[in-house]
């Protein structure tokens, strides 16, 4: 991804940031405008889908979207964390390029080593009143 496009991106969360919190505060707004408040949190979340569809088509080609977007429809909190860690290495500039489907397998790999739930089957064995040891003659 090129420095200029990461900059604008930049700029442009900066500024959803400052007008977020640069907006009325808490005590001076009205209560009974709850409506415009929930239309301002769908803008919000909005605008945030949109970059962060935007920062990972520049960071995926083709395929590995395609891989993700599929991800998504099984295990949508799983293709959530793909995409963090995407946008993660995005934004500190870790990542040298387009990413192929493999190299969005191997990220997948890794995410799931970090997330594996390990299963553990534990036998409670209880001591039942009827035992062989005792005969009743």
């Amino acid at each position: 991804m090129a420095d200029d496009e990461l900059e604008a991106i930049r700029r442009q969360r900066l500024a959803e940031l400052q007008s977020k919190h640069g907006g009325p505060s808490w005590n001076q707004m009205n209560l009974g405008d709850s409506s415009n408040d929930q239309q301002g949190q769908q803008e919000a979340k909005q605008r945030e889908t949109e970059m962060r569809n935007s920062i990972l088509a520049q960071v995926l080609d083709q395929s590995a979207r395609a891989r993700l977007s599929n991800l998504a429809l099984v295990k949508p909190e799983k293709a959530k964390a793909v995409e963090n860690y995407l946008i993660q290495m995005a934004r500190m500039g870790q990542l040298g390029g387009k990413i192929s489907e493999t190299g969005l397998i191997d990220i997948l790999e890794k995410v799931s080593q970090q997330t594996e739930k390990k299963t553990t089957v534990k036998f409670n064995r209880r001591k039942v009143m009827d035992s062989d040891d005792e005969d009743d003659d």
